[in-house]
């Protein structure tokens, strides 16, 4: 869709600059499914976090299933440095060319899973985590790497995703009863 290099390169034109560049560049790889890995496995271990990082583990696998095996590949949507109009081109990308489609995104997706599943269960840190995934969704427009539209389609995601995580977790905890793990 036109509008959405219009948008991307209005992101450019208005917000680029050295400071932003730098800032951006290294925040969008805090998107990196290992971070949030590496989250889960720190989270497992106390049992005051277990439910949330099994829900989150869970969130992230329908994820990157549904996400990035399925509809990624039925789509098939060209990355937006790729397009004629685009400001931003492969050799201007600020991080290492993505080798996959561009719907959805799956750093939005990934981010969005875990603070999800987070604010499911405690609303004060879960808000901030929410902030840190939109952060790393616009990230990923500012880097060039996704439309508006795979935002949308990632958070879209993974509102179903981590929902979808957080009712079969509760009700497996509650069957085997399953309290504080």
């Amino acid at each position: 869709m036109p509008w959405e290099i219009d948008f991307l390169n209005g992101i450019q034109t208005w917000l680029s600059n050295p400071v932003t560049d730098t800032f951006f560049r290294y925040f969008t790889l805090l998107g990196d499914s290992i971070c949030f890995i590496v989250l889960i496995a720190a989270m497992i271990f106390p049992k005051r976090t277990r439910k949330i990082a099994i829900q989150m583990g869970f969130a992230m696998l329908l994820g990157v299933l549904i996400g990035n095996m399925i509809i990624k590949n039925a789509v098939a949507r060209p990355r937006p440095y790729t397009q004629p109009n685009a400001l931003i081109t492969a050799a201007d990308l600020l991080i290492k060319q993505p080798s996959d489609y561009s719907f959805p995104s799956g750093h939005t997706l990934a981010s969005f899973n875990c603070a999800l599943c987070l604010f499911y269960n405690k609303k004060g840190w879960g808000s901030l985590a929410l902030f840190g995934a939109a952060m790393i969704a616009f990230s990923r427009m500012f880097v060039f790497v996704h439309y508006p539209t795979d935002i949308i389609g990632g958070i879209v995601l993974a509102v179903v995703t981590s929902l979808v995580s957080f009712y079969v977790t509760k009700a497996l905890f509650a069957r085997y009863n399953v309290t504080k793990s």
